[in-house]
């Protein structure tokens, strides 16, 4: 990564004339002075990062930079920092090397589009800086084991933002599934959009104030579209998301969620499939739908419309989504809850967890607040809920899902190796072309 000629000096009196904003103390070890706050800046103010901001922001950490190469949304992201603290301290700037350099810093929160994560999260991870970042953690399969190794190499905190893990009807749904209560799983449907395809939008006139050779980055440098970067302030997902030069579509972008659940309840986060396959009849970018993981004892995860993640077993289903939640034991309808329903997520929960979890063995990692947790990590040193090894290695689940589709092939896959295996697939489906000096 090239050093910046030239560091800025963002902080000398910030955390003077801060309101401080002190970390709870249910998050801090004894040993913490009590008006110790975690310092951190924020990379990529689109509306992801705007609503993160404000909510590690609740959680009484110190905001002082912010980054986006979008001059409006860099503007307006330092402005709500300074409201925060009836001051005028936070820095903004264009490049994201302002901020993982500056030696000021603990921790970095990363919400750009993808095709930027890995090399964002490396440049921090090596100036020693703990990373947030948002899902899926990588762009491409080789990009998740060298964000992996970077974590290791320099003893850093990263949590991924896959953040039903946090929530208890995920929990609890894994929470049967590892211990047997539906028997063997046979299969498991994840229910997301469409893979990720080639980018042919129109080019427009460039938005005054962006910087779009920075924006593409290690991407293809293309012409401007507002699908990929909107003009100015918005309030809405924009759309580059959907294109393979800079997103997987939504096999990466719901499926950092969904199969990542998949994963914590088959109890594969340090391994994962060992075959990827392309629906049955399958078309070059119209297929939508059909691709399969198969994993080492013959589970499949299938890609289908339906109920967010449905595992099915022998002895029967569990069925959970983001406030919805289905149990259902040798034919019997345990538990069930939909918005629409009357009664609780909570009551539904609480009874299958109190019928069949009392004495279950497996435990999975509790959290109940995604960044609480992160925070708490960056104290203990220890590994938090979505650390790099799952965050890496659901992404690679969907990287190699996404390549069934775009290529037509069943895809025999080695798990330890993080290669192809018995001759299958092509080097180049694990990386990318990179683009000037971005590389990884």
């Amino acid at each position: 990564m090239a050093k910046l000629s030239k560091r800025r000096n963002f902080i000398k009196s910030a955390a003077l004339a801060s309101a401080p904003f002190i970390l709870p103390s249910s998050i801090w070890a004894a040993k913490t002075k009590p008006n110790d706050r975690v310092v951190m800046g924020f990379i990529g103010m689109g509306k992801q990062n705007n609503g993160l901001l404000n909510n590690f922001i609740a959680q009484g950490i110190q905001a002082i930079a912010v980054c986006d190469v979008d001059t409006k949304r860099r503007l307006n992201a330092q402005q709500t920092i300074n409201k925060k603290y009836k001051n005028s301290d936070c820095q903004a700037f264009v490049d994201f090397r302002e901020i993982t350099e500056n030696k000021n810093i603990d921790a970095v929160c990363i919400a750009t589009p993808d095709h930027w994560h890995s090399v964002i999260t490396i440049s921090a991870l090596k100036n020693g800086k703990d990373v947030y970042c948002e899902k899926p953690l990588t762009h491409n399969i080789h990009e998740s084991v060298e964000v992996i190794k970077a974590v290791e190499k320099n003893k850093r905190i990263l949590q991924t933002g896959s953040m039903q893990r946090s929530s208890s009807e995920f929990r609890i749904a894994c929470e049967l599934v590892r211990n047997g209560v539906i028997g063997k799983i046979k299969n498991v449907d994840i229910s997301v959009g469409d893979p990720g395809r080639p980018c042919n939008l129109k080019k427009e006139d460039i938005e005054p104030g962006l910087n779009w050779n920075l924006w593409c980055g290690p991407a293809p440098l293309r012409g401007y579209s507002s699908i990929l970067s909107p003009r100015g302030i918005h309030n809405h997902f924009p759309a580059w998301r959907n294109y393979m030069e800079y997103g997987g579509g939504m096999i990466t972008d719901w499926g950092a969620h969904h199969i990542d659940i998949a994963q914590w309840g088959l109890g594969t986060d340090d391994s994962g499939p060992v075959e990827a396959k392309p629906p049955e009849k399958w078309e070059k970018w119209k297929s939508k739908r059909g691709a399969q993981l198969v994993y080492s004892d013959g589970t499949t995860v299938t890609h289908k419309n339906g109920f967010g993640v449905h595992f099915q077993g022998e002895d029967g289903d569990v069925k959970v989504n983001r406030g919805r939640f289905a149990f259902i034991h040798k034919g019997k309808e345990i538990a069930k809850f939909e918005k629409r329903e009357d009664g609780s997520l909570g009551s539904a929960l609480q009874t299958a967890e109190k019928t069949f979890l009392k004495d279950g063995k497996i435990k999975l990692y509790k959290s109940n607040h995604h960044i609480r947790d992160f925070l708490s990590s960056i104290e203990t040193r220890k590994k938090p809920i979505t650390n790099e090894i799952v965050g890496g290695r659901s992404a690679i689940c969907c990287h190699l899902m996404n390549q069934s589709y775009y290529n037509g092939e069943v895809i025999k896959w080695n798990p330890k190796l993080n290669n192809f295996s018995e001759k299958s697939g092509n080097p180049m489906w694990l990386t990318r072309n990179y683009r000037g000096i971005w590389k990884v």
